[in-house]
């Protein structure tokens, strides 16, 4: 099966098992694994910050931030689309008691305006607007991305207006790669950085969570209620390590992957909508007689895994474990669709 569900199920390849396997490790809870501080050091360095926390999760290190910038009865201002809002079970709510403020924009993007005219004056019967996140690249957007002046203009209005700002990084660094800005420059502007090990990257598991010490001290705590505090885990931060240093570069492929699916898409008769391919991600809408389910099913019986984004939506992801080669096998299945 050519697995396209997601860029999640890369695993390990036999150069990043051998980091894992050669890795000194201690118990992360005491703060004695020096894989995992290593690890922390070298991407808070990497995004210009002062320190960095590792978590099993993206989801965890974003409930962790929204945990530490809000009080309860606040509000965190985001597009629709975020992954706060759409794939952490409302984990806002349930772990920070505070509400969402959704925006809606192209592709899952928002920008300053939006965000200035979002922000609540100060009454009783209202929500403190406390929080700014945007998520780069966007997955329900398609694999959009901000650039760096995009986050510019948001982060200026937020230190005008006395608000936080976080970066879910889910899939930053395809971002980065397509517009070739640094992750220094992009880490200045947020008061804290997700950044995700597990995609593209190919790491097994993990996404850190970065900021100044102050900040990290406080989500270290909260990673701890939450039942993230690690012992031995160095050898995921490990493959982390190997990750940020082998594979960010090779991203690129994957975009091209992405753009070749596209093309062999848009030339199906019964496909409506093909979005723009900004990197790693391609969605389209399908129509009668087939259903995204029954398109899936069709897929699935030639050896080609993909996911519904809704009833006529289709979702494809290239990735590491993924070849070119098996690519133009997925559009020789899809040519046969014709």
């Amino acid at each position: 099966m050519i697995n396209l569900a997601s860029d999640t199920v890369t695993k390990p390849t036999p150069d990043m098992l051998n980091a894992m396997m050669g890795a000194e490790v201690g118990d992360d809870v005491f703060g004695e694994d020096p894989t995992i501080r290593a690890l922390e050091e070298k991407a808070a360095d990497m995004f210009g910050k002062e320190a960095g926390l590792f978590c099993p999760s993206g989801t965890m290190t974003n409930q962790i931030a929204l945990k530490v910038h809000t009080r309860p009865l606040d509000e965190v201002i985001c597009h629709s689309y975020s992954h706060i809002y759409q794939y952490e079970t409302a984990g806002y709510a349930f772990n920070s008691g505070i509400g969402v403020n959704l925006l809606e924009g192209p592709e899952g993007k928002i920008n300053a305006p939006q965000v200035a005219a979002a922000i609540k004056p100060r009454f009783d019967w209202l929500p403190v607007s406390r929080l700014v996140v945007i998520e780069n690249t966007c997955n329900k957007g398609g694999g959009s991305y901000y650039t760096l002046d995009e986050v510019k203009a948001i982060s200026d209005l937020c230190k005008e207006k006395g608000l936080a700002f976080h970066l879910d990084g889910a899939r930053i660094f395809n971002a980065l790669v397509e517009t070739g800005e640094s992750p220094a420059d992009h880490g200045a502007l947020f008061d804290s950085v997700s950044v995700c090990l597990s995609k593209g990257l190919g790491a097994p598991v993990g996404s850190l969570l970065l900021g100044e010490q102050e900040f990290i001290a406080e989500a270290r705590r909260f990673r701890k209620v939450m039942g993230g505090g690690m012992r031995q885990a160095g050898y995921l931060a490990a493959a982390a390590i190997y990750a940020l240093d082998h594979h960010v570069e090779r991203l690129r492929e994957d975009h091209e992957k992405a753009r070749k699916l596209a093309a062999a898409v848009q030339q199906l008769p019964f496909v409506s909508q093909v979005r723009p391919v900004k990197t790693n991600i391609l969605i389209f809408d399908v129509e009668a007689p087939h259903t995204a389910e029954s398109f899936l099913a069709v897929l699935a019986a030639k050896g080609v895994k993909a996911v519904a984004f809704g009833p006529q939506t289709v979702r494809m992801v290239t990735h590491l474990d993924v070849s070119m080669e098996e690519i133009e096998r997925v559009c020789q299945v899809l040519d046969s669709e014709q």
